[in-house]
């Protein structure tokens, strides 16, 4: 029998009180989410949402690698050479669902812990930065690398990145940079720090608390037992913070062809942003335009329209060349040529960028009603 790609399970606190634990189950696949894992996250978060009896919620993963490294974009990547520019219903429960529960998650009533050790990315991005407690670990490695495949940072991403300090969230949209657990710390992207041989503690402490039902309370006991748990941690360094002020230069201003100059004509002794520098070059020229089309249209917007504008976004990308093509660039031929179409910024127009963020069809069921 195969077992199921999402496990749960509950602690038991000595009060009655009780924590959902939901583990992500596909280490062989780096826990990448799928439809699946989706369609059992999200009725069973509902439910212990509604039950008096659980005081908070644990995500976490199997395996020592991966906390999630991204979607699961097989399936999706068939229906994308099947559909073409064609409606694709596939794609519309996909992500529908997806944003679904990534909305699901920051506004979860109760505490909910996301467990964000190795490798956080993409899509698992997307289930760690609504979570009120979110843990990174020393081996945490974090990335928004949705140029690399012709798309552009989704499931929230246009919401937190601007919300980021300075530009260092359009920095990581435009260049799928690496940052660490100091970086999601710095950038607000995670809370605590914990040491991973540490969980157990933290489970046992859950066990022995004293949870109220009161969110309020409950949300602080768990602060202080992650606090507790994260004492004397070493933190990595964070190129993030070292390179703030140069990132902020990088990418100022309102159009995207001096942002691009700057960055083609960067020479840096850093490894870390000459790479940068170098992941931009090689991007999708339309996964970097919509990245930057997003950003400027977002400020102002509510949680709930973000999703809705990246709704069409996404499908719009499945409309599109690049996304198929990214994904067998990376994922099936793996020979990491990409053929970009557009091949360059230059090529790109107004209205091409606006073809990608029109609606298609009905807005998603489980997007209408998110407020």
């Amino acid at each position: 029998m195969t077992e199921a790609v999402v496990l749960f399970n509950e602690i038991k606190a000595h009060n009655g009180k009780r924590f959902g634990v939901a583990t992500l189950n596909a280490p062989a696949s780096l826990n990448s989410l799928s439809v699946a894992m989706v369609r059992l996250l999200t009725p069973q978060l509902q439910a212990w949402a509604k039950d008096d009896g659980i005081a908070g919620v644990l995500l976490d993963a199997a395996g020592e690698k991966a906390f999630c490294a991204g979607g699961d974009l097989r399936q999706l990547y068939q229906t994308l050479l099947d559909c073409g520019p064609a409606r694709n219903e596939y794609a519309e429960r996909f992500f529908g669902e997806e944003y679904e529960l990534d909305y699901l998650i920051h506004t979860f009533p109760k505490p909910f812990l996301c467990w964000g050790h190795g490798i956080v990315m993409g899509g698992g991005i997307g289930l760690l930065a609504g979570a009120s407690h979110r843990v990174v670990t020393p081996q945490s490695r974090l990335a928004m690398p949705e140029i690399h495949i012709g798309l552009y940072p989704d499931v929230g991403g246009s919401w937190f990145l601007r919300r980021m300090p300075g530009r260092t969230g359009l920095f990581l949209a435009l260049t799928a940079a690496n940052f660490n657990a100091s970086d999601a710390l710095f950038v607000g992207q995670a809370d605590h720090l914990v040491p991973h041989e540490r969980k157990a503690q933290v489970l046992d402490a859950i066990a022995q608390a004293a949870w109220s039902g009161d969110e309020k309370a409950d949300r602080a006991t768990l602060s202080r037992i992650l606090i507790a748990a994260g004492q004397g941690a070493e933190a990595p360094a964070s190129k993030l913070r070292e390179h703030f002020d140069t990132i902020n230069t990088l990418m100022a201003g309102e159009d995207l062809n001096d942002i691009a100059a700057r960055l083609y004509a960067l020479q840096s002794e850093d490894a870390w942003l000459q790479g940068a520098a170098k992941a931009f070059a090689k991007g999708a020229p339309s996964s970097i335009a919509l990245s930057f089309a997003l950003w400027q249209r977002v400020p102002r917007m509510s949680l709930a329209e973000v999703f809705r504008l990246e709704y069409w976004a996404s499908l719009g990308f499945c409309a599109h060349k690049d996304f198929a093509e990214g994904i067998r660039a990376v994922l099936v031929d793996k020979d990491r040529n990409p053929r970009w179409s557009p091949a360059s910024l230059a090529e790109i127009t107004p209205a091409f960028v606006e073809d990608h963020l029109r609606p298609r069809g009905e807005m998603a069921p489980e997007l209408v009603g998110l407020v």
